[in-house]
């Protein structure tokens, strides 16, 4: 059989054997016939809250978070829809403030993209500011003790709106809802706290699990300390239509969208395989290998220990080179030497991602396919894969034939799980 494998901004078409493999896909679900209606209908009749324009009176400013250009949030549709329900709101009064988290400020041309020429244009439009100290508002503690930071433009707003795409994640259960305050619009050293490598270890940490996993407990707490916030969340199919619209509050709004999720993207299978192949969703999730971990994530949860985990993952952007992650991996002589320099106190941004990869390859052997040089991946202790039907025949081979394989083609988007251990 021909499996397409989300890669990029296409496809890679690889032969996998019809007898051994097993695909393994959210359940589809449609598209909503007219997007805008729904989202209008959304914003006027919202889950326990007030229709926004209730939310808006004639002196308030507004702070829309919008998701930056790792996620697959529609961003291009939502915000002029948005915007055109806010149009009786001086365009002076509102800010759009880029959730970038800990990754990379985004570009004029990128914002364009994401949102359209013409917002960028005539609204502000800012990235947030993460490693700046003067950019940020305390909102006590997190559990450690470190300040938490939320950005200035978000907390001082009248009315904050949080936007973005809910689907399965790999260790705060699923994205949107809060995650689009913290680690959205926090200080770097907030995430960090929270991402360290007790939280990161936590069982409970992982994906599709919110209530009783303490990373997601701890954003959501810090995140309900700014004050009210009017949640805006999507749900997409594999072809960025969206699926269906969750507004109103913060966390219920978010919870009805994430079981919605939990739905169509959990997959459950009676037995673990030795090979797996994952996408990482394609563009724009597999930018580069520190998204690409999460592709690992999905992957290794139904592999047998020391099965054989390849993940197709493009990677334009690199590790990103010179990152705080690429640094971490670099500076190590194995992965096993990166995990006990993390669990003997060292600390660094991104370290979380580092922390998983290796906890993964602690269970199976990993290999990539991507457009990074060998050395590249090397460096990072991670095999590099030249012909994914390749890999998969010679592993079947020296199993003597006798192999299952597992094929995800939209990556992380899909969380199969085995039923023996109810996920």
């Amino acid at each position: 059989m021909i499996v397409r494998l989300a890669y990029g901004q296409g496809f890679l078409p690889i032969e996998f054997p019809d007898e051994a493999t097993t695909v393994i896909e959210p359940s589809h679900r449609p598209g909503l016939p007219d997007e805008r209606a729904a989202l209008v209908a959304a914003l006027e009749s919202p889950i326990q809250a007030a229709p926004l324009r209730q939310w808006i009176g004639p002196a308030d400013s507004v702070c829309i978070s919008f998701s930056d250009i790792t996620r697959a949030t529609p961003n291009e549709r939502l915000i002029p829809w948005l915007l055109d329900y806010l149009s009786f709101v001086p365009h002076e009064r509102i800010v759009l403030l880029n959730q970038l988290g800990t990754h990379r400020p985004n570009t004029r041309q990128e914002l364009e993209q994401m949102l359209t020429p013409e917002v960028v244009e005539h609204y502000r439009v800012l990235n947030h500011e993460p490693e700046n100290p003067e950019a940020h508002r305390a909102f006590g503690t997190m559990r450690d003790g470190t300040p938490a930071l939320i950005n200035r433009h978000f907390a001082d707003a009248s009315v904050r709106i949080v936007t973005g795409f809910i689907e399965p994640h790999f260790f705060a259960g699923f994205s949107g809802g809060v995650k689009g305050i913290i680690p959205g619009v926090a200080a770097l050293t907030s995430v960090m706290s929270n991402h360290g490598v007790t939280n990161i270890g936590d069982p409970n940490a992982a994906f599709g699990i919110t209530l009783g996993n303490p990373l997601w407990e701890e954003l959501r707490d810090v995140a309900l300390r700014v004050g009210p916030s009017f949640l805006l969340n999507v749900t997409l199919n594999e072809t960025r239509k969206i699926t269906q619209v969750f507004a109103g509050d913060l966390i219920e709004a978010h919870r009805q969208g994430y079981e919605y999720v939990r739905a169509s993207a959990m997959q459950p299978q009676a037995e673990a395989f030795d090979v797996v192949v994952t996408s990482n969703s394609g563009y724009p999730l597999d930018q580069n290998l520190y998204q690409g971990v999460k592709g690992m994530s999905a992957g290794v949860r139904i592999l047998k220990p020391g099965g054989l985990l390849i993940l197709a993952c493009e990677c334009r952007e690199g590790v990103p080179a010179r990152s705080p992650m690429d640094q971490l991996l670099r500076s190590a002589g194995s992965i096993e030497e990166v995990l006990g320099r993390l669990m003997s106190g060292e600390t660094k941004p991104e370290q979380w991602q580092a922390q998983i990869q290796a906890l993964i390859q602690r269970r199976a052997r990993v290999v990539v396919y991507s457009s990074l040089p060998e050395e590249v991946l090397r460096a990072c202790h991670l095999e590099p894969c030249r012909d994914i039907r390749v890999a998969v025949s010679q592993e079947l081979n020296r199993l003597g034939g006798k192999g299952r394989v597992a094929v995800l083609p939209q990556g992380p988007l899909t969380v199969p799980y085995l039923t023996a251990t109810g996920g």
